[in-house]
């Protein structure tokens, strides 16, 4: 396991939920961590969390659902002029769950795949070089095991294209240094999954941070279960 004291981590979706616990657990091992949200005021609540950390903190705000967002969300990063070590391909969106799975809509399936799909590939596309050119990065991408649940189709296609993205990065990347793996959260009681979830958002921790301790020449490609 290796330390990542001091390293930086740009965790999407961290104003809330997964992402929240993620940037706190890496905190928690003297991290540096950029927080991102929808909105600027939508990350109080976990500065509020993070404050007892000694830690460089920062926030970028801005959808991640359009080209020109995702890019301006980028551009608000770079100019905290810090290398950005660890990326959490965290954010995403959930559409409703439909009992007519043939109901889907084209903007349903659209908005899910900007979402859940290009922005991963968006920003992996802007950080990745700057790890490779510095010897060492981690990038996890959040996925789903959802199955058999054609009701939440353009969710679970999203998360099934995301881990695509995973592996076949990984392989063109393989001996940089640069770690991309997946992690699968499982069902948990947050907004998107839901009050009925199997486990409390909290009890992410520490699985979520397994990707990101593993040595360089440790898991590539690979997906990591957030709880065993």
């Amino acid at each position: 396991m290796i330390d990542i004291k001091n390293k930086t981590a740009f965790v999407t979706g961290s104003s809330r939920g997964i992402g929240q616990q993620i940037v706190v657990g890496l905190a928690n091992l003297g991290c540096n961590v950029v927080v991102h949200g929808r909105k600027k005021e939508n990350c109080n609540k976990t500065l509020e969390l993070l404050k007892p950390y000694n830690v460089r903190v920062n926030i970028v705000h801005g959808e991640l659902s359009e080209e020109k967002s995702i890019k301006d969300v980028i551009k608000q990063v770079q100019k905290l002029n810090v290398n950005i070590d660890i990326l959490y391909n965290n954010a995403a969106i959930m559409t409703s769950y439909k009992e007519d799975f043939w109901s889907h809509n084209w903007e349903e399936w659209m908005k899910s795949m900007k979402t859940n799909v290009l922005s991963v590939y968006t920003l992996s596309s802007a950080f990745i070089p700057g790890m490779v050119k510095n010897g060492f990065g981690r990038v996890v991408n959040l996925v789903s095991g959802i199955k058999d649940q054609p009701e939440l189709l353009p969710y679970s296609v999203s998360k099934w294209a995301a881990s695509k993205i995973t592996i076949d990065l990984a392989v063109k990347f393989e001996g940089t240094g640069v770690r991309i793996n997946s992690l699968d959260p499982q069902w948990i009681s947050t907004d998107l999954g839901g009050e009925f979830a199997d486990h409390s958002v909290e009890e992410v921790l520490p699985g979520a941070l397994k990707p990101v301790l593993i040595e360089n020449d440790g898991p590539n490609g690979e997906t990591f279960s957030a709880i065993d």
